[in-house]
């Protein structure tokens, strides 16, 4: 069970745009993931089609201690399962401060032998700020995903996130895996190519080498409801997203999980013969 969580500090990079559309390439790729949506705006919920009406339904009551991670699964349409978010999210800080007990309840939740039994991987989606939330993402994650708005604020976001990851990492005595991914990409634009060369600088191996284009359906496909790849499956950045899949596979994370990706999507927009990859081996 790989646990990816997907964080930056900074809002309006495409960080639960990047959430759904991993996990819908997830789940064409034969491997339908578990989103954990731990945004109390719930934008990744109320996409999925999977809106509650009670927090009591929600993640919220998992940190309640009132239900435990596994009652609260949902179907999430065509991706696969989701556990949803709710506005009562938002007094998490609060309600449970931010003790080491609380900033590692997600983790000490997904290792439960009833969640270790579903391998299949899982997708959190964070609110964008550092509070108890985020840090139970991740404290509970195997990769961070961080995308990158071109932009020099999201740049600064992430600049951040690394200082962040840098004391956690302190408490955690490992070097958390990451991948800084820039989103909204067009390199006719001088400040793109400027992010660009900033970020190869700052983040080194750790800057994914797929980008995101400027993509109106990408844009266009949250408002919808729909994943990129529900509504425009021939898109570029349909393209992109699978491109990221076959990246973070590539890299070794998935391991043990059967992804089987489009050959050559770049050119034949997923059309092409299948390539199964044993994710790890």
């Amino acid at each position: 069970m790989a646990v990816i969580t997907v964080f930056n500090q900074k809002g309006g990079v495409g960080k639960t745009t990047t959430s759904l559309n991993l996990g819908a390439a997830l789940a064409r790729a034969g491997c339908p993931p578990l989103l954990i949506d731990l945004d109390p705006q719930a934008h990744l919920t109320l996409i999925t089609g999977s809106a509650v009406d009670s927090g009591e339904d929600s993640i919220f009551s998992f940190y309640l201690k009132t239900r435990p991670l596994t009652e609260l699964i949902r179907p999430a349409g065509n991706i696969g399962r989701i556990i949803p978010s709710h506005l009562d999210l938002a007094k998490a800080d609060t309600l449970f401060g931010k003790s080491y007990n609380v900033v590692t309840r997600l983790a000490t939740g997904l290792s439960t032998e009833a969640m270790q039994q579903d391998s299949a991987p899982i997708v959190i989606d964070c609110c964008p700020m550092l509070g108890v939330l985020s840090l139970n993402a991740l404290f509970a994650c195997d990769l961070l995903l961080i995308p990158i708005s071109t932009d020099f604020l999201a740049l600064n976001g992430a600049v951040q996130v690394e200082k962040t990851l840098k004391a956690l990492e302190q408490v955690l005595k490992k070097r958390l895996p990451r991948r800084y991914l820039l989103t909204r990409f067009d390199k006719r634009r001088k400040m793109t190519r400027q992010i660009l060369a900033q970020a190869q600088e700052k983040f080194g191996d750790d800057l994914c080498t797929t980008t995101i284009a400027e993509n109106v359906s990408v844009a266009e496909s949250p408002a919808l409801n729909k994943t990129i790849f529900e509504h425009a499956p021939n898109s570029r950045g349909a393209q992109d997203y699978e491109a990221l899949l076959e990246e973070l596979v590539g890299s070794g994370f998935f391991a043990g999980a059967e992804i089987t990706l489009p050959r050559n999507k770049r050119t034949d927009y997923g059309r092409g013969p299948r390539l199964v990859y044993q994710a790890g081996v």
